[in-house]
């Protein structure tokens, strides 16, 4: 019997239980849960085995690639820099990179990329991941491409593209790359087990992810000229990449971000807590409350399903992740399953990371699961 190791309150016995149930099932691999309710950690779970043989356990420090979740890290080091004035949520990206101005791109202010609304949501073709992994390369090209549609007009999911534009402006403000911002800036002073891409003393604690039977193959007949086509053909990276040396040395701050439960939790908790968390401030209020300003609500042009994209993450809509309570709620999930949910009204930091991906488009079925019993026990104690 796979058992579920770690520590939980009462109230959170459910999450607990349907944990061991996956497990057992063998729907879950391994896996961790956390959940931080207003700086104590009721939930810090972890169990199951980091390899597909059932030889390695996953530990208490076991770390797994995050997919799009790592955007939830990137965003909050753009936040980090905008609470410091380094950058201007309603300033051209071209003012800090004027590079960025060429094709039409002179309007494109950083909250467009922020809410997914640049025109920018992948590489023109031809584009390999060989380009992807090339730093100067990577956002050479973006630089010298037109959108794709009206900036700020619309939402397309920029799946790969934001960690790029993100780090460059990082990069050009800050004077250190992405994955050493997050390093110095957030994981440090949150005392939080997370990172863009992964050192190598950390490499035998990562597990690989493991593709689930249920998620689709790309379609092989798409129309080239939808933004979603393109879209998915100007994004490189693919399952294939991953747990490689050259991805984990990769700084893609969209896609390659690694940690745990615990560790996102400690991260993202500094936005559910207004600003503040670890006994550190990190963001203003002022800063926080930023988030929820709108940038598009409605159906995203590259994912398909109804989106209310804020300053960097997702808010909450009914129709975007079940069971998810109306209220100033961000989030993001990656592909395979994992998610940090930030709820302000309740002070609550919701985090799962697994090792075994799951079908759906934003979060598994197992993802939704986890998160519906976390709500039932926060409505319960009120």
């Amino acid at each position: 019997m796979t058992t579920v190791e770690g520590t939980c309150s009462d109230r959170f016995e459910p999450v607990r239980a349907a944990l061991a149930a996956y497990l057992e099932s063998g729907e879950e691999l391994g896996a961790s849960i956390a959940v931080d309710v207003d700086g104590v950690m009721e939930v810090d779970l972890w169990g199951g085995y980091a390899d597909a043989a059932h030889t390695v356990p996953w530990h208490r420090d076991t770390l797994v690639s995050l997919w799009s979740t790592s955007k939830t890290l990137t965003n909050l080091a753009a936040l980090v820099l905008i609470d410091r004035g380094a950058l201007d949520l309603h300033r051209p990206v071209a003012h800090y990179w004027p590079e960025f101005a060429s094709q039409g791109k002179q309007d494109i202010e950083v909250r467009h990329v922020l809410g997914h609304t640049s025109g920018l949501s992948g590489w023109e073709q031809p584009f390999t991941v060989d380009d992807l992994y090339d730093w100067p390369t990577a956002s050479a090209r973006l630089a010298a491409q037109a959108p794709w549609w009206q900036p700020g007009s619309a939402a397309g999911y920029h799946m790969q593209t934001q960690g790029q534009i993100v780090g460059e402006l990082v990069r050009r403000v800050s004077g250190r790359t992405l994955a050493r911002f997050v390093e110095t800036e957030i994981a440090g002073p949150l005392a939080a087990d997370v990172q863009i891409g992964a050192q190598g003393a950390d490499w035998p604690r990562i597990s690989a992810l493991v593709p689930s039977p249920g998620i689709p193959a790309v379609p092989e007949a798409l129309d080239p000229e939808a933004i979603f086509t393109k879209t998915l053909l100007g994004s490189p990276a693919r399952d294939e990449h991953v747990d490689t040396p050259r991805w984990r040395q990769a700084e893609l701050g969209a896609i390659n971000g690694h940690g745990n439960a615990r560790g996102l939790a400690r991260a993202l908790s500094v936005i559910s807590r207004r600003g503040e968390a670890n006994g550190l401030r990190l963001l203003s209020r002022d800063t926080v409350e930023q988030i929820f300003d709108v940038q598009s609500d409605g159906i995203d042009l590259v994912l398909g399903v109804p989106v209310r994209w804020g300053i960097g993450y997702a808010l909450s809509h009914p129709r975007t992740i079940p069971g998810m309570p109306a209220g100033t709620i961000c989030f993001w999930a990656g592909w395979g399953g994992s998610i940090v949910v930030m709820d302000l009204d309740r002070r609550v930091t919701f985090a799962y990371t697994m090792n075994r991906m799951g079908a759906g488009l934003l979060g598994s079925d197992r993802t939704h699961s986890y998160l519906g019993r976390v709500y039932d026990a926060l409505e319960a104690a009120n």
